[in-house]
């Protein structure tokens, strides 16, 4: 150990926790406020597929620690869902199914095409996702906020889904919702 000023220096471990809170905040605040100053298309494809050509995942890992109410901490949440969506959109389909008839607004909301298969909602999650970089991040929010209480909905009305599962996605559409409002009120960090 070194006495005085170098004493932090000779300290060897992880990276420092506010520095990557800092980097996950900045690649947030940069991929939503930078390239929605843009009306180039290609700009709302890449924003879309980060996660299979730019190596998101290794971003997104730093985003995941991030609290709900920050920019960091929606784009993990959006990813997840446009990820889990992807990884089993037959499941998915049936969750949004069983729940549509009861969740009737946030189904509008959520903007699913009749009927609500695998194929729709891999469109419409990505038509959403599409306007972090060409429309009102609000209703980016919103708008996946309605399907997770909708597959919420859904998931409550099945009988092979436990009750963590169906508060899960309760929450996740709760603190997507909250989110939004944040944004239109004076804008998340």
């Amino acid at each position: 150990m070194r006495p005085g000023a170098d004493f932090f220096a000779a300290i060897v471990g992880g990276e420092d926790p506010a520095r990557v809170s800092e980097a996950a905040d900045l690649a947030a605040n940069l991929l939503v406020r930078g390239a929605r100053g843009t009306d180039d298309p290609e700009v709302a494809e890449r924003v879309l597929h980060l996660a299979e050509t730019e190596g998101i995942e290794t971003i997104a890992e730093v985003w995941a620690g991030s609290p709900a109410d920050s920019l960091a901490g929606c784009l993990w949440r959006l990813f997840v869902v446009r990820s889990w969506v992807y990884a089993d959109p037959v499941a998915v389909a049936r969750e949004f199914d069983a729940g549509r008839r009861t969740a009737q607004v946030a189904q509008v909301v959520a903007g699913v095409a009749e009927p609500p298969g695998p194929e729709e909602l891999k469109t419409m999650v990505d038509e959403v996702l599409r306007g972090i970089a060409g429309s009102d991040f609000a209703d980016v929010l919103f708008r996946t906020a309605a399907f997770a209480r909708v597959v919420a909905t859904g998931r409550a009305r099945l009988d092979d889904a436990t009750e963590a599962d169906v508060q899960r996605m309760l929450v996740l559409a709760e603190q997507l919702e909250a989110a939004g409002h944040q944004e239109l009120a004076h804008g998340l960090a």
